[in-house]
């Protein structure tokens, strides 16, 4: 069976805090949430008593969830989409600008 490596591709990344008031989120979520490609929603626990907030972002493979702390990814191509933190950096690591 043939083996393939993924090519290096430098993509745009943020870990998300779960605060909707967040300062720092970079101008393309802001722009995607206002294209209304993803929501900022709230989940109950599991005492129904506090509200957990996450993303629902809109891609090519359907809704996705992304959770306080997960990285939310802009792709090669400008898609959006969420990646957990142990997955990202399994995958990805910082580059010097």
């Amino acid at each position: 069976m043939a083996k393939y490596r993924k090519k290096p591709v430098v993509i745009e990344a943020f870990k998300w805090t779960g605060d909707s008031r967040q300062k720092e989120d970079p101008k393309w979520m802001v722009e995607a949430l206002r294209r209304k490609e993803a929501f900022i929603n709230f989940e109950p626990n599991e005492t129904g008593e506090e509200a957990i907030p996450y993303l629902l972002i809109k891609t090519l493979e359907g809704d996705m969830k992304a959770y306080q702390g997960d990285y939310i990814i802009k792709g090669v191509n400008g898609e959006i989409y969420p990646c957990k933190p142990d997955i990202f950096e399994k995958t990805y690591e910082k580059v010097a600008e």
